[in-house]
């Protein structure tokens, strides 16, 4: 499965790239805000950091505006992928760019249905908010489920990109159940490497080393 962060925090990725740990990254408005940058000239920043899938998300809500928006994104670097809102104009949007071999992933996605219609206009992603939908105590990972078991049906090629994770049980589903790629903040990717188990046994050997060296 591929692990994407969910950030616009240019330390943050070159953190997280040094690591490894990142196969791509995903922005949004509001990530973009918090850095004090324009999305022109943070993305290109960005892209120069991590060789993979580089999400900018448009903020028109027409869909030639989305289309005049997106094609400028995609235009910044090969591994810009254009992201789209799940609305009628966002699916109209996503349309031209599969025709013009241009790389989307649609997101706020909440239902079945709408990954549905994603795959049929040749999404590349589609990006279901699980932990919005633990919010309101919807099950967000059935919706993974039920959205792996139609493009598996009918052989869509759309990738599930598993977001608004919020935890290590959500990464954990998600691998069991499928998805393609999951998004989540670099705190959250950064847990999945703690459990208490391992910090008692690193104590242990660190505490077994001191006393052989004569500590």
């Amino acid at each position: 499965m591929k692990i994407f962060l969910d950030s616009a925090d240019l330390k943050e990725i070159r953190e997280a790239n040094s690591m490894g740990l990142i196969d791509g990254v995903t922005t949004n408005p509001s990530l973009v805000a918090k850095t004090g940058l324009t999305q022109e000239k943070l993305i290109p920043q960005i892209c120069e950091i991590v060789d993979g899938p580089i999400s900018a998300e448009v903020t028109e809500l027409v869909a030639d505006k989305m289309i005049e928006q997106g094609t400028y994104l995609a235009g910044i670097h090969p591994n810009v992928v254009v992201k789209l809102p799940l609305t009628a104009d966002g699916i109209k949007a996503c349309r031209h760019f599969t025709n013009e071999g241009i790389k989307t992933n649609v997101t706020l996605c909440f239902s079945a249905n709408q990954a549905l219609l994603a795959a049929k206009a040749g999404a590349t992603f589609i990006s279901p908010f699980v932990g919005r939908l633990d919010d309101i105590t919807s099950e967000g990972m059935q919706l993974i489920a039920d959205i792996r078991v139609i493009y598996d049906n009918y052989g869509f090629e759309t990738e599930i990109l598993t977001a608004s994770a919020r935890g290590p049980l959500h990464f954990l589903e998600a691998a069991k159940i499928g998805s393609d790629a999951i998004t989540a903040p670099f705190s959250v990717i950064l847990g999945l490497l703690k459990h208490p188990l391992t910090d008692i046994g690193l104590e242990r050997f660190m505490a077994d080393f001191k006393k052989a060296q004569g500590a």
